[in-house]
């Protein structure tokens, strides 16, 4: 940083820990790319995010940097905060278009009912029924109570390991790198899992309920 980089990639808060600490100086920059902008903004980022587009933007300026959001889904809010960060031209660019069918065509979907003290062991018969003996599953719990309380069932604990937010990162790590390389199974994890995984061999994915 000291000897002067043309593209730094970083997070909110590390970000805004340089540049608080004057390390980092944005005054200069041309262009702000925001990836996974809707999870960045209303994520718990989205105060970090404003302080730092706050060193580099100036209101009315014509000189504020290029300004490009990426995301995978485009709710309201998210055009409405990125008026503020871009000119009113802006250009939207949809590469969903009006296509009815928005998910991969070779993934099959299926909403299974059930009580939620039935959930472990449905959960266990679906592993069993679509994911095969050499295949991998991602189980999605709401919070990180129900992950590790899923993950404690006597059913589901010999092959499954939990991933959430309150596992530090290292463990984190570790727990990735057995999904990955098969040491077990079943990964039970929040949405904290929910991006920016690529492990080929995940055969089946289960929602213990309507993400929100």
């Amino acid at each position: 940083l000291k000897s002067g980089i043309d593209i730094l990639v970083g997070t909110p808060g590390r970000i805004k820990d340089h540049v608080q600490n004057s390390k980092l100086e944005l005054s200069s920059v041309k262009h702000v790319v925001l990836d996974e902008v809707d999870y960045m903004l209303d994520m718990g980022f989205a105060e970090q995010v404003e302080a730092i587009l706050g060193f580099a933007y100036k209101k009315g300026s014509e000189n504020n940097p290029q300004t490009l959001l990426f995301s995978a889904t485009c709710p309201p809010w998210v055009y409405d905060v990125a008026k503020k960060y871009m000119k009113g031209a802006y250009e939207q660019v949809d590469l969903i278009g009006t296509k009815a069918q928005r998910t991969a065509t070779t993934v099959e979907h299926l909403a299974i009912q059930c009580h939620s003290s039935q959930r472990a062991g449905v959960v266990r018969d679906i592993i069993q029924g679509y994911s095969g003996s050499q295949g991998r599953t991602i189980v999605f719990c709401e919070t990180k109570r129900e992950a590790d309380e899923l993950a404690r069932n006597a059913w589901l604990r010999q092959d499954a390991r939990v991933l959430h937010g309150d596992i530090r990162q290292k463990q984190r790590e570790i727990t990735l790198k057995g999904f990955r390389n098969g040491v077990f199974d079943v990964l039970i994890a929040t949405n904290i899992a929910a991006r920016g995984l690529d492990i080929p061999e995940v055969d089946l994915v289960i929602q213990c309920s309507p993400p929100q």
